[in-house]
């Protein structure tokens, strides 16, 4: 392998940090499991259904034979489309446009000791996870539709060790349905001596957190993938023409709570082994349970309340509310309204009343315990380390903005981002 490649090549890159993955399971080895990725904002389920590879959540599991590739090598052509490395519809090439007359195509060899995963927002088959536009829970509607994606039709690829440690790096850009890359022209791209990389439109960030996915996590700092899978600061703004200088001490490699951004989308990957210490189904619906057996009353209605522990409960009067200034958690009642706020009746403070709702997608949890906190102004319930975590992660938005948002509906957050809940329990 020539230099050039070895600067480029996913080999060049070590695991320097403590394994991603479980080891593999008792399953048969073609179920193994690697990890998920988690769309933000939608608790569980896309608002019209997951359907097909249109979905909230994509599970990686180890195929049955290793569908990866490589870089092998390289060369310099005058019309790229009429290469034959562009034309196989069986070789995997990147292509970087250097001017009308010239340009590096860098082919791709099969490589059957990894798995390979493309996510990105057409529906074609290279495609394994369909991911488009999120839009904030607060703006949802049963009729929007996403006039402009910003996401890429072809974002990004996620490349797995097949054997363990299962490690999982991400690279930007994904090959279409010729199995071609094409960086044009005015796409940033370098090709200083024997490297050649480049950047997409609109950028591919990541983000690892500081200390793990757990209670004690804090946010990292975000940067941006190039298609070699190099790591950089962002940019000025996300399609800015210009590049920094490249992270060297910093890799590719997704580890357990990476978030990765696709400019409109912000997906979590949990390793399978983060997912083993997360809570359980059975696990979650014993936590709410338990706040349900202190049968919590409503101070007006005096009717005992009920903890949904799946999205919105039907039955309206056991339906908690929640004063969103104070805490206190009520029934529907009409008492202390006003145009736009209620008056809690047990402290007299002014503010917003809304509907509690139950974070169900339980990936976002960063521990097992009681569901006593809910973000504002969404009102979806989580464990207080949870609520902590994800009101100090800026998430992007836009070109050069960021935000901090509800996990589970990506509604932005506001001033306090959480409350704690106070429930008027145990009191027989």
């Amino acid at each position: 392998m020539n230099a050039a490649i070895a600067d480029i090549s996913s080999e060049k890159l070590v695991h320097t940090g403590k394994p991603l993955q479980s080891s593999p399971s008792r399953a048969p080895r073609s179920y193994t499991k690697y990890g998920e990725l988690v769309v933000l904002g939608y608790n569980g389920h896309l608002p019209s259904g997951d359907k097909g590879r249109r979905k909230s959540k994509f599970i990686l599991h180890k195929k049955q034979t290793g569908n990866g590739v490589k870089p092998f090598r390289k060369h310099i052509v005058k019309n790229p489309h009429s290469a034959k490395a562009v034309q196989d519809l069986h070789q995997h090439s990147v292509t970087y446009t250097l001017s009308r007359n010239q340009a590096v195509i860098v082919e791709y060899k099969h490589d059957a000791d990894t798995d390979m995963f493309q996510i990105g927002r057409s529906s074609e088959t290279p495609i394994d996870f369909v991911v488009m536009d999120t839009i904030p829970g607060n703006e949802r509607l049963a009729t929007d539709n996403i006039t402009q994606s910003t996401i890429s039709r072809f974002s990004c690829r996620i490349v797995v060790d097949r054997d363990p440690p299962c490690t999982a790096r991400i690279y930007a850009a994904g090959f279409d349905s010729g199995n071609n890359i094409f960086l044009g022209e005015k796409a940033v791209k370098w090709y200083l001596g024997e490297q050649i990389d480049g950047l997409t439109t609109n950028g591919v960030f990541i983000m690892k957190p500081h200390g793990g996915f757990n209670a004690t996590a804090s946010p990292g700092v975000w940067r941006e993938i190039s298609v070699g899978g190099a790591v950089y600061p962002l940019r000025e703004s996300r399609s800015a023409p210009l590049k920094s200088n490249q992270i060297t001490e910093e890799d590719n490699i997704l580890y357990d709570g990476t978030l990765i951004d696709l400019c409109g989308a912000t997906l979590l990957w949990r390793s399978a082994m983060g997912l083993d210490a997360s809570p359980s189904e059975h696990e979650f619906e014993n936590l709410v349970e338990t706040i349900n057996a202190g049968r919590p009353q409503c101070p007006v209605g005096l009717m005992t309340l009920v903890l949904p522990s799946k999205g919105t409960l039907g039955a309206a009067d056991k339906q908690p509310y929640v004063y969103l200034k104070c805490g206190h958690v009520h029934g529907q009642h009409e008492w202390g309204q006003k145009d736009d706020s209620r008056t809690c009746p047990l402290c007299l403070m002014d503010g917003p009343f809304i509907k509690l709702k139950m974070g169900c997608e339980l990936s976002v949890y960063v521990d097992s315990d009681l569901p006593t906190h809910c973000y504002n102004p969404c009102g979806h319930m989580a464990s207080k380390n949870t609520a902590k975590y994800w009101s100090q992660v800026p998430v992007p938005h836009g070109c050069q903005g960021f935000q901090t948002v509800c996990p589970f509906c990506a509604t932005p957050l506001l001033d306090p981002p959480f409350i704690q809940l106070i429930f008027q329990d145990n009191i027989e």
